[in-house]
């Protein structure tokens, strides 16, 4: 008698129930099981605001996508969840004491300090976050504003625009001094995986490396040269910040730092706003301190309107769209919808509160 397998260990013979109602009595099982996992993304239009799709994290339960989320409104959204997943929308120990239910928490981005990774931790919650999906894309958009400042690359072609050029009697039109960054020092702070990909782009612009890192000298490559932060600060004709925000690299970036620096410095924070103490930054540009800034990070996002680098002498600013490019966002759903998934079957991954 031909049997058919329906889980480990029970067998259902072939003329005690057709394949159609085997069939949907599997899939009743499995739509039933789905919709014991209540899935809640409390700010999904950062990650995804309409080019990708949830359809892996959707099949593994019952969904619901918010594209923002108010601190009031989180109990209310995530009160039966026990999967909620945040980008910056914060979960405080007061919030999830709020919200018994909850046993995951899925960070869309690599920070996660906008969960109180400790109290989820005493209250048996896995917190999970989405590490590396975005070094090529971070260090991009690092080049995208050293490359603008060296070549002054808005300016001429605004100049173009507005008839500048036009009206010259010369074949090129200059509007400001613009230099090569080949043999340049670019200082690296913080060495992990975006600063590593920062230090291999700028060794093939033909620059020199410094890094202010942890590692030794043999864990790092050998076209990179480690320095003391201070060293680093001295010599570098650009800083660029790839270190974690803690209690230690707050406001790394302030006056004292930036009294260490050459005239000529440039400094570039695509890392976490509050690295640098802003009005001392933008003190130092507008006093000629230092050359220039590029910044796609503030303490506050988005920003007051009375933020002092807004209007700053040479300092250009992007709207944290570093780690946004379509290929990053792609990788980072990919990996969210992963982690999930093995959370779901017992092999959790990615875990930050461990």
């Amino acid at each position: 008698m031909r049997e058919w397998k329906v889980t480990d260990g029970y067998k259902v013979k072939a003329d005690e129930l057709s394949w159609e109602e085997l069939k949907n009595a599997t899939e009743n099982v499995i739509e039933e099981k789905r919709k014991s996992h209540r899935i809640v993304v409390l700010d999904g239009y950062g990650l995804n605001p309409g080019d990708l799709s949830w359809e892996g994290i959707e099949r593994m339960g019952e969904f619901t996508v918010y594209d923002r989320t108010s601190v009031d409104e989180i109990v209310s959204r995530a009160a039966l969840a026990d999967i909620v997943l945040t980008n910056k929308t914060p979960l405080s120990a007061t919030t999830l004491e709020q919200l018994p239910h909850l046993r995951y928490i899925g960070v869309l981005a690599t920070g996660y300090n906008i969960v109180d990774v400790e109290a989820a931790k005493n209250r048996g919650i896995v917190v999970t976050n989405i590490p590396a999906y975005s070094s090529e894309s971070v260090a991009q958009m690092v080049f995208a504003h050293l490359l603008n400042i060296a070549s002054d690359v808005a300016a001429h072609s605004q100049c173009v625009k507005s008839g500048e050029w036009a009206d010259c009697k010369d074949f090129t039109f200059q509007k400001s001094p613009i230099f090569e960054i080949a043999g340049k020092n670019i200082g690296i702070i913080g060495f992990g995986n975006i600063g590593s990909t920062v230090a291999r782009i700028a060794h093939a612009f033909g620059m020199n490396v410094l890094a202010q890192t942890s590692k030794k000298k043999d864990q790092l490559p050998d076209y990179v040269t480690p320095v003391t932060l201070e060293t680093l600060l001295a010599e570098s004709d650009v800083i660029t910040l790839h270190c974690p925000l803690t209690d230690t690299t707050r406001n790394l970036i302030n006056a004292r730092t930036i009294g260490l620096m050459k005239p000529s410095a440039i400094v570039i924070n695509t890392g976490r706003g509050p690295l640098v103490n802003e009005q001392d930054l933008a003190d130092a540009l507008n006093e000629g301190r230092i050359k220039a800034a590029g910044v796609d990070v503030l303490s506050q996002e988005p920003p007051r309107k009375d933020n002092p680098l807004i209007h700053a002498r040479n300092c250009f600013i992007t709207p944290h769209i570093a780690w946004a490019t379509f290929e990053a966002r792609e990788r980072l759903m990919k990996i969210a919808t992963d982690n999930i998934r093995q959370y779901l079957e017992g092999h959790t991954v990615n875990q930050v509160n461990i």
